[in-house]
Protein backbone atom coordinates (compact mmCIF):
# COMPACT_ATOMS: atom_id res chain seq x y z
CA UNK A 1 0.00 0.00 0.00
CA UNK A 2 1.67 3.65 -1.07
CA UNK A 3 2.26 6.21 1.70
CA UNK A 4 -0.31 8.27 -0.26
CA UNK A 5 -3.05 5.84 0.29
CA UNK A 6 -1.87 5.74 3.91
CA UNK A 7 -2.12 9.48 4.62
CA UNK A 8 -5.55 9.79 2.57
CA UNK A 9 -6.61 7.07 4.94
CA UNK A 10 -5.54 8.53 8.09
CA UNK A 11 -7.01 12.59 6.83
CA UNK A 12 -10.82 10.78 5.78
CA UNK A 13 -10.65 9.40 9.51
CA UNK A 14 -10.06 12.72 10.82
CA UNK A 15 -12.97 14.42 8.72
CA UNK A 16 -15.27 12.01 9.17
CA UNK A 17 -14.36 11.73 13.43
CA UNK A 18 -14.53 15.57 13.24
CA UNK A 19 -17.62 16.09 11.64
CA UNK A 20 -19.35 13.74 14.02
CA UNK A 21 -18.13 15.71 17.45
CA UNK A 22 -20.23 18.76 17.08
CA UNK A 23 -22.37 20.10 19.90
CA UNK A 24 -25.16 18.20 21.40
CA UNK A 25 -28.55 18.61 20.61
CA UNK A 26 -31.27 20.55 22.59
CA UNK A 27 -32.35 18.54 26.09
CA UNK A 28 -36.03 17.66 25.57
CA UNK A 29 -37.96 18.79 28.79
CA UNK A 30 -40.73 17.72 30.27
CA UNK A 31 -43.24 18.63 33.36
CA UNK A 32 -41.07 16.26 35.73
CA UNK A 33 -38.00 18.00 34.97
CA UNK A 34 -39.44 20.87 37.10
CA UNK A 35 -40.32 21.38 40.67
CA UNK A 36 -43.08 24.49 40.47
CA UNK A 37 -44.69 25.63 37.97
CA UNK A 38 -43.22 29.20 37.81
CA UNK A 39 -39.88 27.44 36.67
CA UNK A 40 -41.83 25.70 33.55
CA UNK A 41 -43.66 28.35 32.90
CA UNK A 42 -39.81 30.56 32.53
CA UNK A 43 -39.02 27.75 30.09
CA UNK A 44 -42.35 27.93 28.02
CA UNK A 45 -42.20 31.80 27.86
CA UNK A 46 -38.37 31.26 26.10
CA UNK A 47 -40.01 29.43 23.08
CA UNK A 48 -43.99 29.66 22.76
CA UNK A 49 -44.10 27.63 20.02
CA UNK A 50 -43.51 24.79 22.35
CA UNK A 51 -41.23 22.70 21.36
CA UNK A 52 -41.22 20.70 24.68
CA UNK A 53 -44.90 20.18 24.79
CA UNK A 54 -45.44 22.20 28.29
CA UNK A 55 -48.51 23.45 27.27
CA UNK A 56 -50.34 19.89 26.69
CA UNK A 57 -53.30 20.01 28.91
CA UNK A 58 -56.71 19.01 28.17
CA UNK A 59 -58.40 21.31 26.68
CA UNK A 60 -57.46 24.37 24.38
CA UNK A 61 -54.03 25.95 24.53
CA UNK A 62 -53.63 28.56 27.25
CA UNK A 63 -50.08 29.27 27.08
CA UNK A 64 -49.53 27.86 30.64
CA UNK A 65 -47.16 25.72 31.13
CA UNK A 66 -47.42 22.68 33.44
CA UNK A 67 -50.60 23.47 35.35
CA UNK A 68 -50.70 20.44 37.43
CA UNK A 69 -47.20 21.27 39.18
CA UNK A 70 -47.12 23.26 42.85
CA UNK A 71 -46.49 27.00 42.55
CA UNK A 72 -43.79 28.68 44.47
CA UNK A 73 -45.87 31.24 45.94
CA UNK A 74 -48.49 29.16 47.27
CA UNK A 75 -45.50 27.34 50.26
CA UNK A 76 -43.43 30.25 50.53
CA UNK A 77 -45.47 33.18 51.57
CA UNK A 78 -46.70 33.53 55.34
CA UNK A 79 -48.77 35.93 56.77
CA UNK A 80 -47.69 37.42 60.10
CA UNK A 81 -50.15 36.68 62.79
CA UNK A 82 -50.01 40.41 64.52
CA UNK A 83 -47.41 42.74 64.09
CA UNK A 84 -45.40 44.19 66.91
CA UNK A 85 -43.06 47.16 67.55
CA UNK A 86 -39.89 45.05 67.66
CA UNK A 87 -40.49 43.24 64.65
CA UNK A 88 -38.28 41.19 62.80
CA UNK A 89 -38.38 42.55 59.21
CA UNK A 90 -39.66 39.18 57.03
CA UNK A 91 -36.43 37.66 55.09
CA UNK A 92 -36.19 37.75 51.61
CA UNK A 93 -37.87 34.49 49.94
CA UNK A 94 -35.57 31.49 49.32
CA UNK A 95 -35.74 30.90 45.66
CA UNK A 96 -34.12 27.44 45.05
CA UNK A 97 -32.16 27.04 42.19
CA UNK A 98 -33.38 25.07 39.28
CA UNK A 99 -32.52 21.39 39.49
CA UNK A 100 -30.50 21.01 36.19
CA UNK A 101 -30.59 17.10 35.40
CA UNK A 102 -26.60 15.91 34.92
CA UNK A 103 -27.53 11.82 34.45
CA UNK A 104 -27.04 12.11 30.61
CA UNK A 105 -29.44 9.41 28.71
CA UNK A 106 -30.26 7.61 31.76
CA UNK A 107 -32.37 10.69 32.42
CA UNK A 108 -33.71 10.99 28.76
CA UNK A 109 -31.81 14.10 27.54
CA UNK A 110 -29.93 12.70 24.96
CA UNK A 111 -26.51 13.33 26.08
CA UNK A 112 -24.45 15.16 28.87
CA UNK A 113 -22.90 18.94 28.26
CA UNK A 114 -19.23 17.07 28.67
CA UNK A 115 -17.82 14.37 26.71
CA UNK A 116 -16.78 11.54 29.30
CA UNK A 117 -12.87 11.25 30.54
CA UNK A 118 -13.19 7.78 27.95
CA UNK A 119 -14.34 9.84 25.01
CA UNK A 120 -11.82 12.65 25.56
CA UNK A 121 -8.87 9.88 26.19
CA UNK A 122 -9.71 8.58 22.76
CA UNK A 123 -9.59 11.31 21.02
CA UNK A 124 -6.44 12.08 22.15
CA UNK A 125 -4.85 8.66 21.12
CA UNK A 126 -6.29 8.74 17.62
CA UNK A 127 -5.12 12.33 17.59
CA UNK A 128 -1.53 11.33 18.71
CA UNK A 129 -1.86 8.16 16.59
CA UNK A 130 -2.45 10.28 13.27
CA UNK A 131 0.11 12.98 14.21
CA UNK A 132 2.94 10.31 15.10
CA UNK A 133 1.45 8.21 10.98
CA UNK A 134 1.84 11.15 9.80
CA UNK A 135 5.78 12.30 10.89
CA UNK A 136 6.63 9.08 10.40
CA UNK A 137 5.73 9.31 6.87
CA UNK A 138 7.04 12.67 6.35
CA UNK A 139 10.27 11.41 7.51
CA UNK A 140 10.38 8.48 5.68
CA UNK A 141 9.61 10.16 2.48
CA UNK A 142 12.13 12.73 3.27
CA UNK A 143 14.97 9.72 3.54
CA UNK A 144 13.98 8.28 0.15
CA UNK A 145 14.07 11.85 -1.62
CA UNK A 146 17.35 12.48 0.17
CA UNK A 147 18.78 8.86 -1.54
CA UNK A 148 17.35 9.00 -4.97
CA UNK A 149 19.42 12.87 -4.92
Amino acid sequence: MSSRSVVAGIALAMASVAALSGVAHAQDLDCRDFRFQEDAQAEFNRDTSDPNRLDQDQGPDDHIACEALPSRTSTDTVQPVSPSATAIPPAAPVVPTPVVPSRGTRAGIGGTSTPSDLSVGIGLTLAVGAAAAGGYLTARRLRRGSKQG
